[in-house]
């Protein structure tokens, strides 16, 4: 059986059984990305997808090792493997000079019920000085920002004029909307805008893509629990990396 490249978004979808986390990472094999198959296994790799060369791995743990040996000696050393916590684990401990990077969660939207809220927007462009200076002061980690490669728009909402609450259509395949940059105002939490903007930006992701997906560490359990509550499906996932 030979490593086969897939070369376009059809063939990468029919190949792993259409999972949106490894469909993300494909990124509709634009920009550079690539794709390979090998029995019950698919890899995918997204040069600058979200702040990191990312190579989503699926399927079969003994195909999907000699998939990642074979990408990252094609594709070079910054390529991080993730995907399912089990199968990460498994492929990272196959294989010589691959570590652990840690664990995080994948969070995936096939539908939302019920409609968008109001009072929630795409901001314009000349809002975007306003939305850089909420992530600085509160969400300082967030790895969408403005003017970041891949990042498309902001959603805003406003209270009094003030720009609250945002979150951003980031890095989009053509099938899976990514929800990213995620943040509200210290002072106006618990107040549900968090939930109002993301569920309205879900509900834009959905209608441009079909699907939407978000990645959220394990330990933010406010965040975790306002997408739960809105209908996103969690999978724990693992990324790894080329020690040196």
């Amino acid at each position: 059986m030979k490593i086969r490249e897939l070369r376009d978004d059809a063939e990468v979808r029919a190949a792993c059984g259409d999972d949106d986390l490894l469909v993300w990472a494909a990124q509709g094999l634009r920009g550079g990305a690539r794709a390979w198959a090998l029995g019950g296994a698919v890899v995918a790799a997204g040069p600058g997808v979200s702040r990191r060369d990312r190579l989503g791995v699926w399927g079969a743990p003994p195909d999907a090792v000699e998939l990642v040996r074979y990408a990252l000696a094609e594709l070079g050393p910054s390529y991080r493997p993730f995907g399912e916590l089990e199968l990460v684990r498994q492929v990272t401990a196959k294989l010589d000079g691959l570590r652990e990077s840690g664990t995080f969660s994948w969070m995936s939207l096939p539908a939302l019920d019920g409609p968008a809220p109001g009072g929630v927007g795409w901001l314009e462009p000349e809002a975007e000085a306003e939305v850089a200076a909420l992530l600085a002061a509160d969400a300082p980690d967030s790895y969408a920002v403005p003017g970041l490669a891949g990042v498309r728009r902001w959603a805003g909402v406003r209270v009094g004029g003030e720009l609250v609450a945002v979150a951003a259509d980031a890095w989009p395949a053509p099938s899976v909307g990514l929800l990213a940059g995620v943040a509200t105002k210290a002072g106006m939490r618990g107040r549900g805008l968090a939930d109002r903007v993301c569920r309205w930006a879900s509900a834009e992701l959905l209608a441009a893509y079909g699907r939407a997906a978000l990645m959220v560490d394990d330990d933010n359990v406010a965040a975790v629990t306002v997408y739960e509550r809105i209908g996103y499906r969690r999978r724990r996932v693992m990324a790894s990396h080329v020690a040196g």
